[in-house]
């Protein structure tokens, strides 16, 4: 296990360097120049100047990105050119609000998605499989944005129960019901475009649990219906649940842009998109960084969870 991290946690670091370096050139590379979206065009050129001095644009490429990454080990990614603050301060803002919009979506992802796929891999009828195919397949095809785009025309403009946008309404930032209330839209919006993905990993892995040699033996020793389904099959279909699960909040979190743009959530991926806008460099590549950080360190608790799941299991020998 000590090796296995060890060797993990090397190659994590490897993989976030290099994410970082790719995403610092092409980011820098892009045409244009931020200064002038914050300045007025009749400024004269003296002001441009001394703005790029200031944030540090007027050195050369690769003298930035040595810095950059010198800073970045250190804690420091910059300093947000539309915010005028640390890049961290911001990013520390807004990821809270995007963790609750994840953890919610992966909640409803999960605990629909287990219960269903279990479901249908515990009814044999060729109908009812042929109807959940039908629909997983639609609903994995559906985009999270335009289910979200028609939730808020069928439940906020149509029927006027659901707020269409925001985390709160003005007032009542305190209130967890009236956040839970404003949850509900984007967090199925996001949680059911990979509940039904779920579900079919999960009706696969659990079928083919029950058709092992293991569970064939505890059936012929008498062992009861509920105890195979709930106690031997599932415990044994665990394991792809839980590397898949390790590896799906990351991702949610860092895919949650287009939704937080579509009900204007107050999230990290809001943020970027607000920021690749206004080409605002330093909060681009942190934002990055922070996503693909959250990806490589859900990768890495996965496998450790694969490890805990299954004891059975070298990684010394990887």
């Amino acid at each position: 296990m000590k090796n296995f991290l060890i060797k993990r946690l090397a190659i994590t670091l490897v993989l976030l360097v290099l994410i970082v370096s790719a995403t610092f050139f092409i980011v820098n590379l892009a045409p244009g120049d931020p200064t002038r979206l914050y300045l007025n065009p009749e400024v004269p050129p003296a002001v441009y100047d001394n703005l790029k001095k200031a944030y540090g644009l007027d050195k050369p490429l690769f003298l930035r990105y040595f810095l950059f990454i010198k800073e970045a080990f250190l804690g420091n990614l910059g300093f947000s050119f539309s915010y005028h603050q640390k890049v961290i301060n911001v990013l520390l803002d807004t990821l809270p609000n995007t963790i609750i919009l994840s953890s919610f979506a992966l909640f409803i992802e999960y605990f629909f998605g287990i219960l269903l796929g279990i479901t249908i891999a515990l009814i044999n009828k060729n109908a009812v499989r042929l109807l959940y195919h039908f629909f997983s397949l639609l609903f994995y095809a559906i985009p999270s944005f335009w289910l979200g785009l028609v939730f808020i025309f069928i439940f906020s403009y149509k029927l006027k129960i659901l707020p269409p946008s925001h985390m709160y309404d003005i007032g009542s930032e305190g209130s967890i019901l009236n956040i839970l209330k404003h949850l509900i839209l984007p967090g199925f919006a996001l949680g059911l475009s990979s509940l039904f993905a779920t579900s079919r990993f999960v009706f696969k892995t659990y079928e083919d649990v029950l058709k092992e040699q293991f569970i064939l033996n505890q059936k012929l020793l008498g062992v009861s219906k509920r105890e195979i389904y709930f106690k031997y099959a599932l415990k044994n279909s665990l394991i792809p649940i839980i590397t898949l699960f390790g590896l799906s909040f990351p991702f949610l979190v860092s895919g949650a842009l287009l939704t937080e743009v579509i009900f204007s959530w107050p999230g990290m991926g809001r943020l970027t998109y607000n920021a690749i806008l206004s080409r605002d460099y330093p909060l681009i590549i942190g934002a990055s960084i922070l996503s693909s950080f959250m990806v490589l360190v859900g990768n890495l608790l996965a496998d450790i969870l694969y490890f805990i799941v299954d004891p059975r299991i070298r990684y010394e020998k990887l």
